[in-house]
């Protein structure tokens, strides 16, 4: 097999015409092309010239290696190696205490099914409720500001992904990448994300995965507990020794993954008094900005917009904001999206975006954020960046009327320094206030961010419009806090614990979390192996 690259089909030529440009690009005939596999699909929607999709694809031919010799230079083009998806370990007894995965996002759910599949069924606890119960809550949330801190948009089956557009994209590079896709689509995902660059999921489509990756691990002799939060861990000897669920009930356990999300800041408190090694670490900050969909589609295709075969548009911005040593930047852009509000605890606002599969909502929205360093934190606590983070989110809380309303101001009136009267329909739930942004946001914050807006419009023009709105605060772009691990995946100072996913503080967003989940599994296999070893 062969894989070809750069293969490039107009708005207008469907995948069926891929045979023929291969036979042309190899010089071929296209009887000798036995079979063709995408591999991946994108969209180059470079300005000033018609969009166009470029593909990648693994082609099996009658002589692979003539064809090799006839390619022209120029062409990229090389031989497959099919490698392993995932590693595969001997087959081994259960150990006399199973071991136990906190928390059912991403990286907790593939940390649960990698062990499951080699045959150590796990016990999974998730301090939240199930995904349609969850959803009812979440609902309730942002129809009539009623909180439960147990089931929300961070806690309950599925994770804070659960709630998001569902992207699939990472910047690591790791072989596991594909089973976690192909496990995804499995479980009932659009099948496209095997092959599309950007691939996502959406959060309606994400709901029912969610369930049949529930049902999958249970099928495999998996107990799953809900409503059923970790408020200690037993230590003995520097090793854990098993965990307290709901302040009452004793499990004991050698081996505890521990996939708790970075919203989990009473555990955080919990194993920092338990004396597990945490260290502060950066994030980034800032606000949510809406713009209407149709203006992104206008200014990213042009004239070539509308097109049946264009997706609504999407957009990556960053800028470096000279004098002050910080990164502006967009973060998890959702098109055809909404925004929703994202509190997990009492009296603190939290923003974040959310699309639906179709991506069918007239707004587009991006989080518009700044880097925050750990000098930036006061005090010398490695929770003083969870702490900073809670004082501009209690803020936003008061200053959007104390009801989970969002501070919200006009996008053009905050880049001026200009106070806003009124500002256009948005999308977010429960509501917002109209105030002035600059009183939810650190003084630095607020000025790489104005002088950061101002660089996108110059690289995205039509960027800054008094038809876009901005609410605040986006706070949870990743952990502030990291939980020190080994290069065998357990804590430094407490062998048997296995910190992994968002809260870990290794990993961001639902594949990285979900490969993280996968190694801190491998993890654990390896020492029950060394075990079996030892007693024969």
């Amino acid at each position: 097999m062969i894989r070809v690259f750069d293969i490039v089909l107009s708005l207008d030529e469907g995948e069926e015409l891929l045979p023929r440009k291969i036979s042309d690009l190899l010089g071929i005939s296209p009887d000798e092309i036995i079979s063709l596999r995408v591999v991946r699909r994108s969209l180059d929607a470079r300005r000033n010239r018609p969009p166009r999709f470029v593909y990648v694809v693994d082609a099996t031919l009658a002589d692979e290696k003539g064809a090799l010799e006839k390619a022209g230079e120029g062409l990229k083009i090389r031989l497959v190696e099919e490698e392993p998806e995932r590693e595969r370990f001997l087959r081994m007894p259960l150990p006399e205490k199973r071991p136990i995965v906190i928390g059912s996002g991403p990286a907790g759910l593939f940390a649960a099914l990698t062990l499951a599949l080699e045959g150590i069924p796990v016990l999974l606890l998730e301090r939240g409720r199930p995904v349609q119960e969850r959803v009812a809550d979440t609902v309730s949330f942002w129809r009539e500001g009623i909180l439960n801190r147990e089931s929300n948009v961070h806690f309950g089956e599925g994770g804070a992904g659960t709630f998001s557009d569902g992207k699939l994209t990472t910047r690591v590079k790791n072989r596991r990448t594909e089973w976690v896709k192909k496990t995804f689509a499995d479980l009932g995902a659009p099948s496209e994300i095997l092959t599309d660059a950007r691939p996502h999921i959406g959060t309606d489509r994400l709901r029912q995965v969610v369930v049949h990756l529930r049902q999958r691990l249970l099928e495999r002799g998996c107990e799953i507990r809900f409503n059923a939060r970790v408020t200690d861990i037993i230590v003995h000897k520097d090793s854990v020794a098993g965990i307290v669920v709901n302040g009452s009930e004793e499990i004991r356990t050698d081996h505890l993954i521990l996939a708790i999300g970075q919203s989990a800041v009473e555990t955080y408190e919990k194993i920092h008094e338990r004396g597990i090694r945490l260290a502060a670490k950066p994030f980034a900050m800032g606000l949510r900005v809406e713009h209407p969909q149709e203006l992104m589609n206008r200014i990213q295709y042009g004239k070539w917009w509308p097109h049946g075969n264009l997706p609504p548009a999407d957009y990556v911005l960053t800028a470096k904001i000279p004098g002050m040593d910080r990164a502006v930047y967009t973060f998890c852009m959702c098109p055809g999206g909404e925004i929703i509000g994202c509190s997990s605890a009492e009296g603190e606002v939290v923003t974040n975006g959310m699309s639906l599969y179709r991506r069918e909502s007239p707004f587009a929205n991006s989080a518009v954020v700044v880097n925050v360093r750990v000098e930036d934190f006061a005090g010398e606590s490695p929770l003083s960046g969870i702490n900073l983070r809670r004082e501009w989110e209690k803020k936003a809380f008061l200053l959007g009327g104390g009801n989970y309303r969002a501070p919200a101001q006009r996008l053009t009136d905050f880049a001026t320094g200009k106070e806003s009267r009124d500002i256009g329909p948005t999308s977010f739930h429960p509501g917002v206030t109209i105030v002035p942004l600059k009183e939810v946001l650190p003084p630095f914050v607020c000025e790489a961010l104005r002088a950061g807006l101002m660089i996108f419009d110059r690289k995205m023009p039509g960027f800054l419009t008094s038809e876009a709105s901005l609410m605040g605060v986006e706070t949870r772009t990743s952990s502030p806090v990291r939980i020190v691990r080994g290069e065998d995946g357990q804590s430094v100072t407490m062998s048997g614990l296995y910190p992994c996913g968002e809260g870990s503080g290794y990993a961001g967003g639902i594949m990285s979390s979900a490969l993280d989940g996968i190694r801190a599994a491998e993890h654990v296999l390896r020492e029950l192996g060394k075990g079996l070893k030892a007693k024969g």
